[in-house]
């Protein structure tokens, strides 16, 4: 007699991300962020301590260094979601950011919209971040507004394209 399979059921609910793991997810992407930034700026540092340059032009240097630095933190979250819906420090910790309607990465835009909605919800002390902690999907105003949530990334199956 042959034995009958074992059938686990199909979970079609995401397991979702809370605020402890994204804290840290974000936190090591800051760290990465800032590292490069550290480097390239010791590295134009250095260039201008060798260089004769005069003040004002130094210190438009330094004033257009803190822009790029700006833009490389724009464009690290922007690519990194829209490529693959995961940065370095949510692949380290097992969590994507994905469209709310479906398993489909971000565009770019909606990248755009994520990232700024996540600055402002920071600035009044973090209270955009409440929401995730009662929400049922754990879904901050930044995932609110833009329409994404932050599932685990389940490596078994990569993000649909």
């Amino acid at each position: 007699m042959a034995a009958a399979e074992h059938v686990e059921p199909v979970d079609s609910e995401p397991e979702y991300e809370g605020l402890v793991t994204r804290a840290v997810a974000f936190a090591i992407d800051a760290a990465i962020i800032s590292a490069v930034s550290v480097v390239v700026g010791a590295g134009v540092a250095v260039s201008l301590s060798v260089l004769s340059v005069p003040g004002d032009i130094e210190n438009a240097i330094f004033a257009l260094a803190g822009g790029v630095c700006a833009l490389w933190s724009v464009a690290y979250f922007v690519t990194f979601w829209s490529a693959t819906g995961q940065t370095p420090g949510n692949r380290v910790l097992g969590i994507r950011v994905r469209r709310a309607d479906g398993d489909a990465t971000l565009s770019p835009a909606r990248s755009l919209l994520r990232l700024a909605m996540l600055t402002l919800a920071a600035i009044p002390l973090c209270a955009g971040f409440l929401p995730i902690l009662v929400d049922d999907r754990r879904r901050g105003i930044h995932d609110m507004v833009a329409g994404t949530v932050v599932v685990g990334s389940g490596e078994d199956q990569p993000p649909a394209a």
